[in-house]
């Protein structure tokens, strides 16, 4: 009966005991991965804020030269790459203009087209061509590090002068081994989820650190254009 009626059934005592435990043991697990979130990212800013801040002054010159900040990544990175697209283009703060900013991740027909006739290798490199300028800055998201359309769009970014910053984890790998950015930040962890964690909390600080060095010379207009 109990097997078809369980709520008609007195919970036993040993099954009640697993199923405290397996609870006790989730909300350990919570805190550990808390925990491990805040290390990954103390460590990061310990050692990678000189990076961060000479990222934000190539964005900031960027816009200064009237470029525009293209973004890329793959998969739950390509959710990086449109969040920071975002951040430019619709500022969440009252009173920071909007800044051009565009996501290379984001057009299907393009991605589908092109790696169907040419190889998903190429998927970045050929809107680049078409659409990257001199005063530009290509920001690149891999976890890894090894993504073969990163890895060719960096490469296509330098060869046409454009700046490019790459938020990697691990080892930063082919990206930064190969130096394929100007500004590498590496996130030291092999948990995806924890680099991915840090690159949202380091690209959060960027936006706003882009904002302020703006300021400086281009004070923000007072707007409510977000209301």
């Amino acid at each position: 009966m109990a097997a078809f009626y369980p709520f008609a059934c007195n919970t036993d005592k040993a099954e009640k005991a697993s199923q405290d435990n397996l609870q006790m043991a989730l909300l350990n697990s919570i805190k550990a991965k808390a925990r491990d979130s805040l290390s990954v990212k103390e460590r990061f800013f310990a050692e990678h804020s000189e990076d961060l801040l000479s990222a934000a002054n190539s964005i900031a010159k960027t816009y200064r030269q009237q470029g525009k900040l293209l973004t890329a990544g793959n998969g739950g990175s390509s959710c990086d790459a449109a969040h920071l697209a975002v951040e430019f283009m619709h500022p969440v703060t009252t009173g920071r203009r909007a800044l051009p900013a565009v996501n290379l991740s984001q057009d299907t027909a393009m991605i589908t087209a092109v790696s169907n006739d040419v190889g998903v290798e190429h998927v970045l490199t050929r809107q680049l061509s078409a659409l990257a300028g001199k005063n530009d800055t290509l920001v690149v998201f891999s976890t890894s590090g090894n993504s073969a359309n990163l890895v060719e769009a960096c490469k296509k970014a330098r060869s046409l002068g454009v700046n490019v910053i790459a938020f990697t984890g691990k080892t930063g790998g082919e990206i930064k081994a190969r130096q394929l950015a100007d500004t590498c930040l590496t996130v030291p962890s092999e948990s995806i989820h924890r680099i991915q964690e840090c690159h949202l909390a380091c690209y959060h600080i960027l936006w706003d650190l882009v904002h302020s060095i703006l300021a400086e010379t281009a004070p923000d207009k007072p707007a409510q254009e977000n209301s």
